[in-house]
């Protein structure tokens, strides 16, 4: 059996794309091939420091208060966690490492918890070093964010022995920062039958009822954190080019809802834009049910989850094509040569995402016709039993030489 360390910064139950994806790959690969460790921080004093979650035993540290949510991860003392988080990760990994000795060490993104398992190779030249890039933010911003140990943010990739990136996108990323070693491309996946769960007729016109949806009523839908990169900004001036019976649901939270609720209000749309808060994975799918178009006109976007998730809800998606979405979105007019999946729009476009709602509304036969390629697209390249076997045969690749 092979052992794996993890490093990531968060983990259950502070979850985004890349946690999941760990999660749900891990749970896939047989615990008789493979072991899997993570050290994380603790955040919430109510969590325990040591668990079993899933297939991999979570080791967590760091500065806590009592029911800590996501938003307060930025705030003292919570905030110094992530800059702290490299020099003590590496210090439990050591002790772990003498207990269990690791065939490799893996990080989850490429931020601050990335300098752990490379101080980590630094100290054990001999151990597999696995740099994973799953970032959603612009590769400018990943790169100014270094500010002055950018020589050694470098070092993450150049020192590592293999690369897994999420997207092409990605694989340019980690090539232009200097790797030119083995690299596999694995993206993110959905779990196709919990997207695709058709709900009592019931339970549906009751959270219609609870949401206000009356008849007429158009409801777009995005699931997305509240940060500039996700563009939230953008939909809601284009609800001043669209009918009244236009609405939009926002699930999420983050940094930029005080901004986005002034904007709305300023914009005259606040009776039209529902800003629901966080939504749990569980309940997720029946909102998207209720919903009629799906949408996130992304500025940056590493790969994107939850554009195939909506492809499985059966829902027509509108997005920019830049980073990882460019993968798998693909419109009839920019890729003619590709089955359509979606309609796609320029970045900082409030006009184009008016137009694309527009068409989605005008033409129901072919929005029929995109949906159905669009799922069956999901249903045959994303689902997670098939991503976790891409994600055994990386990590088979990586160690192969072990």
């Amino acid at each position: 059996m092979k052992r794996i360390l993890f490093f990531s910064l968060t983990y259950h139950p502070f979850i985004g794309g890349a946690e999941v994806a760990i999660k749900e790959t891990t749970d896939r690969i047989s615990q008789q091939d493979y072991s899997f460790d993570m050290i994380t921080l603790r955040f919430d004093s109510a969590l325990p420091k040591f668990e079993r979650v899933g297939n991999i035993d979570v080791f967590r540290f760091g500065f806590t208060r009592p029911g800590a949510k996501i938003q307060d991860f930025n705030k003292f003392p919570l905030v110094l966690n992530k800059y702290l988080y490299p020099f003590f990760a590496l210090a439990v990994a050591v002790v772990l490492h003498r207990r269990k000795r690791y065939d490799a060490v893996c990080s989850v993104m490429t931020g601050y918890a990335s300098f752990a398992p490379l101080f980590f190779k630094m100290l054990f030249p001999k151990v597999p070093y696995i740099v994973r890039s799953d970032d959603g933010d612009p590769i400018d911003y990943l790169k100014k964010r270094a500010g002055m140990v950018y020589p050694l943010f470098v070092r993450v990739f150049t020192k590592a022995d293999f690369a897994i990136t999420t997207s092409s996108y990605l694989k340019n990323f980690v090539r232009s920062m200097g790797y030119h070693g083995p690299l596999a491309i694995v993206p993110n996946g959905v779990n196709a039958a919990h997207f695709s769960k058709q709900y009592p007729l019931e339970e549906l016109d009751a959270l219609k009822q609870k949401l206000g949806k009356k008849e007429g009523d158009v409801y777009l839908i995005t699931t997305s954190r509240l940060v500039k990169k996700n563009a939230v900004d953008d939909v809601i001036r284009a609800l001043t080019l669209l009918p009244e019976q236009v609405k939009f649901l926002i699930l999420g939270i983050g940094p930029d809802e005080k901004m986005l609720r002034t904007l709305a209000r300023e914009k005259r749309v606040d009776g039209r834009v529902f800003f629901l808060g966080q939504v749990s994975h569980a309940e997720m799918p029946k909102y998207l049910k209720v919903s009629d178009i799906f949408i996130r006109p992304s500025r940056s976007e590493g790969f994107g989850i939850s554009f195939i998730e909506a492809m499985v809800a059966d829902l027509p998606v509108i997005a920019t094509q830049e980073g990882g979405i460019a993968d798998f979105l693909f419109d009839t007019k920019r890729n003619p040569n590709k089955e359509t999946t979606g309609w796609a729009v320029d970045k900082n476009s409030p006009e184009q995402i008016a137009a694309a709602v527009q068409d989605i509304l005008a033409h129901p036969e072919q929005v029929a016709r995109v949906k159905a390629a669009a799922k069956k697209m999901a249903f045959e390249k994303y689902d997670w039993n098939l991503i976790a076997r891409e994600m055994r045969t990386a990590f088979d690749r990586a160690l192969a030489k072990r």
